[in-house]
């Protein structure tokens, strides 16, 4: 397999609460939410990197069309992780999510491998990692 991931879907709660949060809060772009005509099919999707889009789509929806049952969502599944190039910018992105409605469960501090990092929640409860780590730099 050549791995060629192209979307991240996020499922969400309220679709409209979760698009005011990455769209006004974080500043992401998006054409908004399309496919509302489907009974199953509202979704946004956001630019993140060339090649990379973000979803955000009920999980209500997830359900239905993969016909799993909706389980309780769980924090700890997995992270999104945002790598900058500054302790600086770590520091403002924590604080850019804070004041547009994120969690921060962890602060930004220096890490045991030599980077800095901090966490936050969305309001759906999916955990983002920004960091800053020396040995990963963004390219931008």
């Amino acid at each position: 397999m050549k791995p060629r991931i192209s979307v991240i879907t996020l499922g969400v709660d309220d679709l409209n609460r979760a698009v005011q949060f990455y769209r006004d809060g974080l500043g992401l772009a998006t054409d908004g939410v399309i496919g509302k005509e489907f009974e199953y099919g509202a979704v946004t999707f956001f630019d993140l990197q060339a090649g990379l889009k973000l979803a955000l789509w009920p999980r209500k929806s997830i359900a239905h069309d993969t016909g799993l049952p909706q389980s309780v969502p769980s924090s700890t599944e997995f992270t999104l992780g945002h790598n900058v190039a500054s302790k600086a910018e770590v520091d403002a992105l924590m604080k850019q999510a804070e004041n547009a409605g994120a969690v921060v469960v962890k602060p930004a501090q220096d890490t045991f491998w030599g980077g800095y990092a901090g966490y936050f929640q969305d309001p759906d409860g999916h955990v983002w990692e920004v960091v800053w780590n020396p040995q990963l730099l963004p390219q931008d």
